[in-house]
């Protein structure tokens, strides 16, 4: 904590007393995972560094999206923008066995793993239930495993999406091995739009196979994308990827954040990988299967959407960090109370529900502020705070005061709607106090 923070705290032992609760549970969080052997970089290891890149990609023209968490330049898949809301876009599997054994793969966390692996007949029937559902489908996609495994399965699941409505936007998701000139067109003639490939980072030439399995699709398919995790040391060969995917006139490429899925630690440590410290900016139980970021992977993907800008590709590229993947839990949570509107927002960038607070007699003190500026003010005596909406915070800039932006959750609990409090996120004051 900076000087100019301890100063203000000396004189608000509440809100010091909030703020280190809320800190020794985030090293608690910390602390739990580290028992289990992981490896965390130092804290903040890079924020400045990310930091600077993103200001540099606002200056630039990148578009930033859900609070940051997706950040893009050039053009953006549809199913990208629908993803965070999930608002008539779905993905679907039919069985989750692979042919390949990738050592950061999270579906080994799904409940039922091994019995996922085997093809589910009922597929069909799960696809109608969606497409003929109350919620109009806008997109829909299928994944595995590796859905290729049954070629016959996936051309009848995009022409029953393109049967319902050929305008749901569909695509796949694939390692590509099992793909052919003659399996493409299948899947074309079916109504496929959208076929996004994996690339495993360190396979010995999967970049120029991958480009390869591009050039088959491209005649084929509408649109043709890569969407791989991103591995902190391989900036150049993917810059190299980059242009090549550009020249071949690819829609775009997903840099995903590398993420380590709660397993084996071992073939992270082997490879001297860390994870990011803090995980996330609001600590949570995430369900998205995928688990913590590694340290040094945003950082690579930015400094790739900043290079895409500066060489002036056509292609699109998305980053879509672990943060953004974890925006329609959040989202689907939120979505199932409206909270008073004169002290609550929904944030529609990051889905959470936030109000403003102010801590040890700073709400006393410009309460009259507040409501000749219109604010609803409501005092909660037994926790030692006043609470207003954050829209009204700008209106205490000159105000030698703290106010606090408290981030909160829906959850249910024994079938009742309750509101957890996250965190609380101070807006500090300069040093020199105002009046």
């Amino acid at each position: 904590m900076d000087t100019n923070a301890q100063s203000w705290l000396q004189t608000r032992p509440t809100l010091a007393a909030w703020l280190e609760d809320y800190e020794a549970i985030s090293q608690e969080y910390v602390a739990a995972l580290e028992a289990y052997g992981i490896d965390f970089a130092p804290y903040n290891d890079d924020y400045s560094a990310r930091q600077t890149v993103k200001e540099r990609l606002r200056h630039k023209g990148a578009r930033f999206r859900n609070g940051d968490a997706s950040i893009s330049v050039g053009p953006l898949s549809s199913a990208c923008a629908a993803c965070a809301t999930d608002a008539g876009s779905k993905t679907f599997y039919y069985a989750l066995a692979c042919n390949r054994s990738c050592y950061f793969c999270f579906n080994r966390n799904q409940v039922n793993y091994e019995a996922e692996k085997l093809l589910n007949p009922q597929w069909p029937l799960e696809l109608a239930r969606f497409l003929d559902g109350p919620v109009t489908p806008t997109h829909v996609a299928l994944t595995g495993g590796e859905p290729l495994l049954y070629p016959d399965e996936a051309v009848a699941f995009f022409a029953q999406v393109q049967k319902k409505s050929p305008a749901i936007h569909s695509r796949l998701y694939t390692d590509g091995d099992f793909l052919d000139e003659a399996l493409a067109a299948r899947l074309a003639a079916a109504g496929l739009q959208e076929i996004r490939f994996s690339i495993k980072p360190d396979d010995p030439g999967a970049f120029e196979e991958a480009l390869r399995r591009l050039a088959v699709a491209k005649a084929f398919i509408p649109s043709v994308m890569v969407e791989m995790p991103v591995v902190p040391e391989m900036k150049e060969a993917m810059k190299a990827l980059l242009r090549s995917m550009d020249e071949l006139g690819g829609f775009g490429i997903n840099l995903l954040e590398f993420g380590y899925p709660l397993g084996d630690w071992e073939p992270f440590a082997q490879r001297g990988y860390q994870i990011a410290n803090p995980p996330f900016a609001i600590p949570y139980d995430y369900s998205y299967a995928g688990g913590l970021p590694v340290a040094g992977s945003e950082l690579v993907c930015l400094e790739l959407l900043e290079f895409a800008l500066d060489e002036s590709l056509q292609l699109g590229v998305h980053y879509c960090s672990l943060e953004n993947k974890n925006r329609m839990q959040i989202y689907q949570q939120d979505t199932v109370a409206i909270l008073d509107e004169s002290l609550w927002h929904f944030d529609d960038q990051d889905f959470f529900w936030k109000t403003a607070k102010l801590f040890d007699g700073d709400g006393q003190r410009v309460r009259l502020c507040l409501e000749a500026a219109g604010a609803t003010v409501k005092e909660d005596p037994e926790d030692g705070f006043v609470q207003f909406h954050p829209r009204f915070i700008s209106v205490l800039a000159d105000k030698a005061v703290v106010p606090v932006v408290s981030v909160n959750v829906m959850e249910t609990t024994d079938g009742e709607l309750t509101l957890r409090e996250l965190g609380l996120y101070p807006q500090w004051p300069s040093l020199v106090e105002t009046t």
